[in-house]
């Protein structure tokens, strides 16, 4: 198969889909692989090392997606991006369609296949191919929550772990998953105040267990949620329901309560954000205030450490790559039924149930239209 792996065009995107290791790993089973000109550039790789590896270089975008049987990217296609895919093209990356009804028309029209990291299941009832980056986004919101509690950034002028004689900041994380549990180690870290709100109570137990009571976990109600919100100085929003649109769990309202200068650091953006007032931002332009409070929305967090993104990215991502590329889509979404989850828009169809009913779509299983293209 040929893979083909477009330079990122969003906004301060500097990760890309393949590293030279992985290129080098498609190369010694077979397939062969076409690099957009300085698409890893962005991680210090220049095409040389893609040529070492054994890939092909393309001047630019067009020739990639005219060649490849697979596009393999990091961010979801932009619209001139989806103008390019072909009638039956796989494209493998993540997709965060439910809050996204243009790009999701796009790809629909586009007739091709997407696969969509961030729906990708495991045995264990985790998002394997979402995990590494919820790990950085988790440890990223800190740092960048840190910053904006900075008075020249808008934010109140605390310092997250005080000093001797000053208290330090208090941290609320909503939900105890992988961002939320990331953005904990670097909060209990950096010594300030965490407090976790998770409606699950093994896993407040689990994370009790975890940070040896350095972190208060509370169940979380509207009661809880209000009472800590207003205590906060830095709010994290970490929650998640795979491939649906993210809760919106602090109102506008609320924001009444909290002291001017604090933070909300909206994780969630990818699938519309958890706050009532959250819109995506860029690395750009990375902030806003609403009645005093700094929002920090940056839709592609792990992308300003591309570096370590991508590696992380693709150590993850590699395995299925190599399966889509040896068997072809059809036989190794059928063969893994966590694969399968990924399969969100066959050939103009919806096939992820979350995503058609956040945008009012019709729905057909991802069994149901391999099969039938199998017969």
């Amino acid at each position: 198969m040929l893979i083909g792996v477009p330079k990122e065009i969003k906004n301060h995107e500097y990760r890309v889909g393949l590293t030279p290791v992985s290129v080098r790993e498609l190369i010694a089973h077979g397939h062969s692989v076409v690099m957009q000109s300085s698409a890893g550039e962005g991680i210090g790789e220049a095409d040389s090392a893609y040529v070492d590896a054994g890939a092909t270089i393309a001047s630019n975008a067009e020739a990639v997606f005219a060649q490849a049987d697979m596009i393999v990217k990091v961010k979801e296609p932009q619209a001139v991006e989806c103008k390019m895919l072909r009638p039956g093209q796989i494209l493998f990356t993540y997709l965060h369609l439910a809050p996204d009804p243009e790009q999701t028309k796009l790809l629909v029209e586009s007739d091709s296949v997407a696969i969509a990291y961030e729906t990708v299941t495991d045995d264990d009832g985790g998002l394997p191919l979402l995990a590494p980056m919820s790990e950085v986004a988790g440890r990223m919101s800190i740092q960048a929550g840190a910053m904006c509690l900075e008075k020249s950034h808008g934010g109140s002028g605390k310092l997250l772990g005080g000093v001797p004689g000053v208290a330090p900041a208090n941290v609320l994380v909503i939900g105890g998953g992988v961002v939320g549990t990331n953005a904990m180690q670097m909060a209990v870290g950096m010594n300030a105040n965490v407090v976790v709100l998770d409606r699950s109570i093994n896993r407040l137990r689990e994370l009790d267990a975890q940070f040896g009571g350095r972190v208060s976990t509370v169940y979380s109600t509207r009661a809880a949620l209000e009472q800590h919100v207003a205590k906060a100085d830095l709010i994290i929003g970490a929650v998640l329901i795979p491939g649906a649109a993210a809760p919106k769990l602090v109102t506008r309202e609320m924001l009444a309560s909290m002291r001017p200068g604090s933070v909300l650091v909206d994780v969630a953006i990818d699938q519309g954000g958890c706050f009532e007032t959250s819109k995506a931002t860029t690395h750009q332009d990375p902030t806003y205030i609403v009645d005093g409070i700094v929002h920090y929305c940056v839709a592609n967090m792990p992308g300003a450490v591309a570096s370590t993104s991508a590696h992380a990215l693709n150590h993850a991502t590699l395995p299925y790559t190599l399966a889509l590329a040896n068997h072809g889509y059809q036989e190794a979404l059928l063969n893994d039924s966590h694969l399968l989850q990924g399969l969100n828009v066959h050939r103009g169809t919806i096939t992820n149930e979350p995503v058609a009913a956040a945008l009012n779509l019709d729905f057909v299983t991802p069994e149901s239209v391999l099969t039938a293209r199998a017969a």
